[in-house]
């Protein structure tokens, strides 16, 4: 990959660990980073004590500007990107709504990453959603935003595979790192010149709605496989789950057994039909699901050996 012909004034915005390595990959770039916006510290953890983002504890390690304002929609919330004057502001996850007073201050406009293959899954939730309906391909997006939900004009796309046992949190690691090297491609073809933005397809639209927790909850009657997609899907927030003895029982891993012989008839749906040293097996609406990891509440993950030897569980039901 040729590097940038002109080196941009970059401004970051981002939140999340996912923003990371595309920071990170604009420091180590030939363009300069003039600073990133972030969201406002926030209480984590027990003593529920302010914590800065991992956006924010990157650009601390690499000594970048940085502000937090509440909003972009007030001239004081845009000050510090204003005097930033960046010709990009390059956008990955931050969390706030850029209004269109925002848009138009870097000379380039906005940069975004999207983790998905737009235009399907526009919106918050892209990669558990592609998950969720057993999509076999996602990918990133690079993007110009306007003023529409993730409507804008396609720099670059990557497409990447889902493979069978993906979480949401081993395919994100992927596309963040898939996203901040298509970034850089896309910035140096801007400064160059040679990438002209693609307007998206009309047809093939979908949206990904921000995750529920209500959600997280396990249906039995439905089908083994959506179940599995569910726990992959939710995994590492927030956690599908469902009761055990009228307690949370969180499922952190767990494969579908789809024998379509497998259907209703015999043992109602959140039946557990047997223990092994590998796997806990309950009967769903059709085909079986093989629990291998839970957290009970308040306690620490366990096997699935391991909550087999709790206790009598053969003939017990999930779900109440």
């Amino acid at each position: 990959m040729s590097g940038p012909a002109v080196a941009l004034r970059v401004a970051f915005a981002g939140t999340p660990e996912f923003s990371v390595p595309a920071l990170q990959a604009l420091v180590s770039s030939g363009h300069s980073v003039v600073g990133v916006l972030t969201q406002p510290d926030r209480p984590k953890g027990r003593g529920r004590q302010l914590a800065p983002s991992p956006v924010k504890e990157a650009a601390l390690a690499a000594g970048l500007p940085i502000a937090q304002p509440q909003t972009l929609k007030t001239e004081e919330g845009r000050a510090a990107l204003v005097e930033w004057a960046p010709d990009v502001l390059v956008v990955v996850a931050y969390g706030l709504i850029l209004p269109p007073a925002a848009l138009t201050i870097p000379r380039l406009g906005c940069v975004n990453i999207h983790a998905s293959l737009l235009p399907r899954w526009r919106g918050a939730a892209p990669i558990q959603r592609a998950i969720l309906a057993g999509d076999e391909q996602t990918g990133v997006t690079i993007m110009q935003m306007d003023a529409g939900l993730d409507t804008g004009p396609m720099l670059l796309v990557r497409p990447m595979p889902i493979e069978p046992e993906d979480t949401a949190a081993t395919l994100e690691a992927r596309l963040a790192q898939s996203g901040a090297d298509a970034l850089l491609e896309a910035l140096n073809g801007l400064a160059n010149g040679t990438i002209v933005p693609t307007p998206q397809p009309e047809e093939g639209v979908t949206y990904a709605a921000k995750l529920e927790k209500a959600e997280a909850r396990i249906d039995w009657t439905a089908r083994a496989i959506e179940i599995e997609r569910k726990v992959r899907a939710f995994n590492p927030r927030p956690i599908a789950e469902t009761l055990y003895q009228g307690e949370q029982l969180r499922i952190l891993r767990a494969r579908a057994e789809t024998d379509d012989s497998h259907r209703l008839g015999g043992q109602p749906p959140g039946t557990i039909l047997s223990t092994s040293e590998r796997a806990v097996l309950v009967q769903c609406g059709l085909g079986r699901l093989a629990i291998t990891e839970v957290q009970r509440a308040g306690k620490r993950p366990v096997s699935a050996r391991d909550f087999a030897n709790s206790g009598p569980l053969v003939g017990r039901r999930l779900g109440e």
